[in-house]
């Protein structure tokens, strides 16, 4: 189930009214937990006893390293370890086995892979619930958090279905404490949690599937367009994967506000970035930071050699890559991110440098800024070309069209299909309108006062969102 499905207009309200006429947390814990296994399950039903398993050995390896944490830690580390082992082998058996199985049978056995691949379908989310499993038992082990005796709580964590296809990926420090008290209806987080869902669903449906129509169209044809086109369809490729992925965010926050719950933000204009350091710190945020927290920090971070920082970002760069597809174009694509990242690094650029918002206190940027951020989204694109591609060879030969920029007709000429005006305007609205709240959680959560404007404002974006609402799109990162 999708959350841009007439199945999800229907779903949502039901669980909303049910959940809201409860009168303790276990009840209404108990109806997102059956709502996100019946979320879920609409995908394929089958599915549900991998996720259960994984819940309910987080839940077993919780209890068990508590109980050895400060008593036997060579037990509570066996625990933990096998929680993690068990979850990662799950993972990779139905995400990376036919990869490396394929890319084995390429380099030893001439590309005959018969009999060696097991065709497996994947999970959808696969990835996201299992990191969240990962980061609850590693917190224990921590003794951030104490273990769950109550199996319902855990189950709910890593099922939570707003967050459950694609994310966030939110840790369970955060989200456990407010599964364990009664959540109060409130006006003000319900209003804003329903105005970041019409947000989101408007940078789903009217941007990123506007984007798309004209992306999938030149990449399936790239070979015989002019430079120029590709150059116009690669931008445009930015505007729809952030559309798509960070427009689910928004409606995955907002229907968790919704609920009484609060997620932490997954992006912060990351568009308005001045360096890459910046924009993976606003990209993606959740699980840039659990590659920080679980992976990098504990390699020794940037508190060793020079040559260990280096080996360390590319650690975490490459295993990125490889969560977001098993695929040599995720791989490279996590290290051509990780030789950008690494200079700044090294010249250690204060963590202030991007921790500010660009033109603070400013309407608009200066000179410097403007060139930065410029700079910044050119080495993006080129990173998303990476990333859109099916092939390393396919990725090198679209960005070699791009090299023979010819002549500017072919995009102007483009520019008059109504396809493509469309997605200029959404493009220019998301633009100008995170730009004028790049200091809030989300683009309508600073609106004028006068609320018949507020209301105009709500309708509007209401109406575009119906108009190009498609019953058929899915998400990108649900594949993740």
């Amino acid at each position: 189930m999708l959350f841009n499905s007439i199945e999800f207009f229907i779903f949502f309200p039901i669980v909303f009214a049910l959940y809201w006429i409860g009168k303790s947390d276990k009840w209404q814990n108990a109806v997102l937990l059956l709502a996100s296994y019946v979320f879920y399950g609409w995908w394929d039903w089958k599915f549900l006893a991998l996720i259960l398993f994984s819940s309910l050995l987080c839940y077993g390896s919780g209890i068990l390293i508590e109980k050895y944490r400060d008593t036997d830690q060579r037990k509570a580390k066996v625990y933990n370890c096998l929680n993690i082992i068990v979850n990662l082998a799950v993972l990779g058996v139905f995400k990376y086995y036919d990869f490396f199985a394929q890319s084995f049978a390429d380099v030893f056995l001439g590309g005959n892979s018969e009999g060696l691949l097991l065709k497996l379908v994947l999970p959808v989310g696969i990835s996201f619930y299992t990191f969240k499993a990962l980061s609850y038992t590693i917190e224990i082990k921590r003794g951030t958090i104490e273990a769950e005796r109550n199996p319902a709580t855990v189950l709910t964590y890593i099922g939570f279905f707003p967050q459950l296809l694609a994310g966030p990926i939110e840790r369970p420090g955060n989200l456990i404490p407010q599964l364990k008290v009664k959540r109060v209806f409130t006006y003000e987080q319900g209003a804003d949690g329903m105005r970041q869902i019409l947000w989101g669903l408007f940078k789903k449906v009217v941007v990123a599937d506007n984007c798309a129509i004209f992306v999938n169209e030149i990449w399936a044809s790239y070979g015989d367009q002019a430079g120029s086109t590709l150059m116009l369809a690669a931008i445009l490729y930015c505007f729809q994967i952030y559309g798509d992925f960070s427009g689910y965010s928004d409606m995955a926050i907002g229907i968790g506000k919704m609920f009484g719950i609060t997620a932490r933000q997954n992006f912060a204009t990351p568009y308005f970035s001045r360096n890459i350091a910046e924009f993976w710190r606003r990209w993606h945020i959740s699980l840039t930071s659990w590659f920080r927290d679980y992976v990098y920090i504990p390699l020794g971070g940037n508190r060793c050699p020079k040559w260990r920082v280096i080996f360390n970002t590319f650690v975490i760069f490459i295993l990125s890559g490889l969560w977001h597809g098993a695929n040599w174009t995720f791989i490279v694509w996590g290290a051509y991110n990780a030789v950008l990242f690494v200079p700044g690094l090294l010249r250690a650029r204060g963590r202030k440098r991007y921790k500010d918002t660009v033109a603070e206190g400013r309407i608009l940027p200066d000179i410097k800024e403007c060139a930065q951020m410029l700079i910044t989204f050119v080495l993006v694109l080129f990173g998303w070309i990476l990333f859109r591609a099916g092939s390393i060879t396919q990725a090198w030969d679209y960005i070699s069209g791009m090299a023979h920029l010819g002549t500017l007709k072919a995009p102007l000429f483009l520019f008059t299909k109504p396809v493509v005006r469309t997605q200029c305007i959404g493009i220019c609205i998301v633009t100008l309108a995170e730009w004028y709240s790049r200091n809030n959680e989300h683009a309508l959560s600073r609106l004028p006062k006068n609320k018949y404007l507020r209301f105009t404002i709500y309708v509007l974006i209401a109406i575009l969102c119906w108009w190009f609402f498609k019953t058929d799109s899915g998400f990108i990162y649900q594949q993740f």
